[in-house]
């Protein structure tokens, strides 16, 4: 019987649980929804809709080597989903459905509408898991409740990856071929501007591309990366994060690079490859948070009380932020970083973000949105967990009183400014002293075209302290 692949953020065949599903039970298809209007409504960056593209051509191709078609269907917004996989398994004769989890609201819901349509056409669903280790709901604390901490979550998934790592997918043979050809992968889609082509060769398409960029990774600065991570002049990062987003690398594929460069230990051995397990797992636990605490979904604060926050109506403050033009060098650096290469250091997301709610005052959903809008790597919820992280009003948040000052970051983290002389070239001139601050050099401050400060980072950090501070708490609940 004929089974169909509905691929998602799964732009691989390798290591690819659903794939390997559907082709051990039968002749399989597979297909993809293009949903441009739905990505829209969803803050999907036009760089991460062009790399969607640019890999699912790349996914194509290494269909054609197992001799499965790759169907392209248009799906304007999920609702529409039911529908058009069920026609489609009319007109193949398709026995069964399957697809790899996906855990937001919106994404559960459409998968319940098209198992539920499905059913009366005696067509049966496969969920599958695949880019967590560890279901939603299997991690849980000794009351039977999600975890809010991630360090007891991190404890427990340890525990279990000790006892029972989870292997690796082997690629499927190669079926006989099914007559039917492949649909062609558009260039681009309507309400997405084509990125540029400097951003596009930051971020090479495909699972050749993926697994190159982490064995250079794993051999040269895995090592490293505990120390080297938070310098974001020093390439001291994975790069993983939008392929692990596009699903055109596996978390357990990077997982076990990881094991590999540290004689498979998990907690112990090269602090480097620890931490990036840490990493994996950071990512792990805001997917569970996702199916715990839908509210994270619905644009809620985790912290209920913290929705009461008196934030700032401040659209030029906002707008100068968007554009890196606040004056305050490492978060102007950090989004000029952001929109021209649709990516940020890790470092500075949580500076920059920290600037914006705390120094600013600024509701972090604009800031959580502004990012989704830009970033290749956009993730609901590892951007939410960050976002509300930055903001202390999330899950295992950081205390209200912790607050970046961007100035002493600066000079921890960049403290030659080559960071900032790359991406904030009007202020190569100042010595590395005066680079991270320009406004302290008083009335001798006059770089052409870049602005003083637009907040006082000292009063503005009383301001939002007074502010946490009147909060009344308030007990948290699964909404």
């Amino acid at each position: 019987m004929r089974q169909l692949i509905w691929f998602r953020t799964d732009l691989r065949v390798q290591d690819n649980t659903a794939l390997a599903a559907a082709m051990a039970a039968g002749p399989t298809l597979a297909v993809y929804l293009l949903s441009p209007p739905q990505w829209l409504a969803h803050d999907d960056a036009p760089c991460k809709v062009d790399f969607w593209l640019r890999n699912l051509v790349e996914l194509r191709q290494r269909l054609a080597a197992l001799n499965v078609p790759l169907l392209i269907r248009l799906e304007p917004y999920w609702r529409d989903a039911p529908q058009v996989i069920a026609e489609l398994c009319l007109q193949h004769a398709i026995d069964c459905v399957h697809l790899n989890e996906e855990y937001g609201i919106h994404e559960s819901r459409r998968d319940r509408a098209v198992a539920a349509s499905l059913k009366p056409l005696g067509i049966s669903m496969r969920s599958h898991l695949d880019q967590l280790f560890f279901a939603p709901g299997s991690v849980l604390t000794q009351s039977g409740t999600y975890f809010q901490v991630y360090s007891q979550f991190r404890k427990v998934c340890y525990q279990r990856l000790h006892t029972s790592l989870p292997g690796l997918v082997p690629l499927p043979v190669a079926q006989a071929p099914l007559g039917i050809a492949s649909d062609a992968v558009p260039v681009a889609v309507d309400g997405f501007a084509p990125p540029s082509a400097s951003l596009r060769q930051l971020w090479p398409a495909g699972e050749a591309a993926a697994q190159e960029r982490l064995a250079l990774f794993a051999a040269e600065r895995l090592s490293d990366y505990q120390d080297s991570r938070d310098y974001p002049a020093i390439p001291g990062t994975s790069q993983q994060s939008a392929y692990l987003a596009a699903g055109v690398i596996s978390p357990r594929q990077c997982l076990h690079a990881a094991l590999r460069g540290n004689q498979g230990e998990f907690d112990s051995g090269n602090p480097g490859a620890v931490s990036w397990i840490n990493e994996l797992l950071w990512r792990e636990f805001y997917k569970h948070i996702l199916v715990g605490y839908p509210r994270v979904s619905r644009h809620r604060a985790f912290r209920l009380e913290t929705e009461a926050l008196p934030w700032r109506d401040a659209p030029d403050d906002l707008a100068a932020w968007q554009q890196g033009r606040t004056g305050i060098p490492l978060v102007d650096a950090a989004m000029r970083q952001l929109l021209a290469t649709g990516w940020m250091h890790n470092r500075l997301r949580m500076v920059v973000a920290m600037f914006l709610t705390k120094n600013l005052l600024i509701d972090w959903r604009a800031g959580e949105r502004f990012f989704m809008r830009h970033l290749i790597d956009g993730d609901l919820a590892a951007n939410n967990g960050g976002w509300q992280w930055s903001a202390s009003t999330g899950t295992d948040a950081a205390p209200y009183f912790r607050i970046f000052n961007p100035i002493s970051q600066s000079q921890k983290f960049d403290p030659d400014g080559r960071f900032i002389r790359t991406w904030v070239p009007e202020l190569a001139a100042l010595n590395k002293r005066d680079i991270h601050d320009p406004s302290a050099m008083g009335g001798l401050f006059g770089v052409a075209d870049y602005p003083r400060p637009i907040v006082d980072l000292g009063h503005s950090r009383e301001r939002v302290l007074q502010a946490f501070k009147s909060l009344q708490p308030l007990e948290s609940s699964h909404v």
